[in-house]
């Protein structure tokens, strides 16, 4: 089952003319020890994303990403699928504030 949770409406911020996102992605499903943290960094970097990522004692990866929306959106959309050998079985949304760090890293288990 996949589930998607979004709040009712993005908290976007406009920077020289480009809508800003940020979100708490929460990938749950079998998405530790395949790479996944890797991967969603990877799709931070593709799409000049600032954030984290971290895998969670519950088993799930929590990433906080923030910039443009429509990259945003690709990022999401990367999460949903994952790296070969992840199985997603939901995806939750949250708004969150920009990080104040410029720049995608990899954050300790919480």
């Amino acid at each position: 089952i996949t589930r998607f949770t979004r709040a009712p409406q993005p908290l976007k911020f406009a920077l020289m003319g480009e809508d800003i996102t940020s979100l708490i992605v929460r990938v749950e499903g079998f998405v530790q020890g395949v790479g996944f943290r890797d991967f969603l960094a990877m799709a931070a970097a593709h799409g000049g994303l600032d954030g984290w990522v971290r895998n969670r004692n519950d088993g799930s990866v929590e990433a906080l990403v923030s910039g443009a929306t429509k990259a945003v959106e690709n990022f999401v959309s990367a999460a949903t699928r994952g790296p070969h050998g992840a199985r997603v079985t939901a995806v939750d949304l949250t708004n969150a504030v920009p990080p104040e760090e410029k720049g995608f890293r990899r954050k300790p288990t919480l």
